[in-house]
């Protein structure tokens, strides 16, 4: 069928489900926004450092969906079993490694990131639920990952709907009736987040499903684990370094004062509103590549990629266009009256909007490079950018 069908109906609802995920950190960042402008600093500035961890689990989940999807487009259903379940045991492994390390050290980890002292104090225990939050995640990631690459992103949206719905319900009770502090935000994410790993064992374990989980099938032998964490580690390496990009740059305006970072942070997230959308249509084209690919299918794997280039660029006008038209209203959403924050916010945002074309065009060739396993290609490029 027509490749421009196959992409936006792929695409399109892993665009919304990114959306939706951004819309979860802004609506966190206004909600702490009531609580002071110190939390709302404090949460700004720590979601890029959670962004820089939860990279581990992003970057597996996208490097070894890519080897699932192939093997699915070659039709060897045992081996895509067999990666599946073994992708889960390594998110495991994966997860209690980060829990062991960094709770016993948090305070420590956050003035290594060259965090200010006022944020570490109020918001050390907030970090520590973020990381058991993010381990969920890891999981939920690789979930999604999977159901991805099978193509069943409607599925991936009307979780995401449900998970947002608890989320959102969760916090404004917590923030609003219970007057609690940001630790509460982090608890909100940690049920919601369940509530979608719930769904994932439901789902994997459905019967005659060639993408479920199954103990049996974990392997770590060579042909199984070898391709995917080959692909996962320059991803994983691209997306912590590019996080990390972002902490450096946060830690960097501290001599500017915590206006200037929580402007920083919050400018960040605006951002995501015109970005996550073109990742959507990245991770979705990514594994229409490879399955293509895996089908000896060169031609239209190709076709894949210009479709997904036009998409994004329009998107990206579009968008761009939007979040600056909107600006001043969206500044005021997050100052809470503060005139001043919302003009630094504003200020530092309508340089970060100049990206967002140029972006979308880089989205639509990692989505190429990806598909077709260039990882270690996408390392360097990414490695430049930062």
């Amino acid at each position: 069928g027509s490749m421009w069908k196959v992409i936006w109906k792929v695409c399109y609802p892993l665009a919304i489900y990114q959306s939706l995920n951004q819309l979860f950190k802004i609506l966190d960042t206004m909600m702490a926004a009531h609580i002071s402008a110190n939390a709302v600093s404090t949460v700004a500035y720590l979601s890029q450092i959670n962004m820089a961890i939860s990279a581990l689990g992003g970057g597996l989940a996208v490097g070894a969906s890519i080897k699932i999807s192939e093997a699915y487009g070659e039709g060897n259903f045992e081996l895509v079993k067999r990666r599946v379940s073994t992708l889960f045991a390594l998110c495991g492994l994966l997860g209690m490694a980060i829990l062991a390390i960094l709770i016993p050290i948090a305070p420590q980890f956050l003035r290594l990131a060259n965090t200010p002292e006022e944020f570490i104090e109020e918001g050390t225990v907030y970090f520590i639920l973020e990381l058991v939050s993010l381990v969920i995640i890891f999981f939920n990631n690789v979930y999604i990952a999977i159901e991805r690459a099978r193509g069943n992103s409607k599925r991936i949206l009307n979780l995401n709907m449900m998970v947002i719905g608890i989320k959102l319900s969760l916090t404004a009770f917590f923030v609003y009736v219970l007057k609690g502090g940001i630790n509460y935000i982090s608890i909100a994410t940690i049920v919601s987040q369940l509530a979608l790993l719930g769904a994932a064992v439901f789902y994997m374990n459905a019967k005659e499903n060639v993408f479920g989980f199954s103990w049996k099938a974990i392997s770590f032998r060579k042909l199984v684990v070898a391709p995917m964490i080959k692909l996962s580690v320059p991803v994983i390496v691209e997306k912590m370094a590019f996080s990390l990009g972002k902490v450096v740059v946060n830690s960097m305006s501290t001599v500017y004062g915590t206006l200037t970072v929580g402007a920083l942070g919050i400018s960040n997230n605006i951002g995501g509103i015109t970005t996550n959308p073109q990742n959507g249509f990245q991770e979705g084209a990514s594994a229409i590549i490879s399955q293509n690919l895996g089908a000896g299918k060169k031609k239209r794997a190709l076709k894949a990629f210009w479709c997904v280039l036009v998409m994004n660029l329009i998107l990206s006008v579009i968008l761009m266009s939007a979040s600056l038209l909107c600006l001043h209203q969206i500044a005021d959403l997050f100052a809470n009256g503060d005139h001043e924050f919302a003009g630094r916010i504003m200020e530092i945002y309508r340089m970060e909007a100049l990206g967002t074309i140029p972006l979308g065009g880089s989205a639509a060739v990692m989505a190429f490079l990806y598909g077709y396993g260039k990882t270690k290609l996408t390392l360097l490029l990414n490695f430049s950018r930062v």
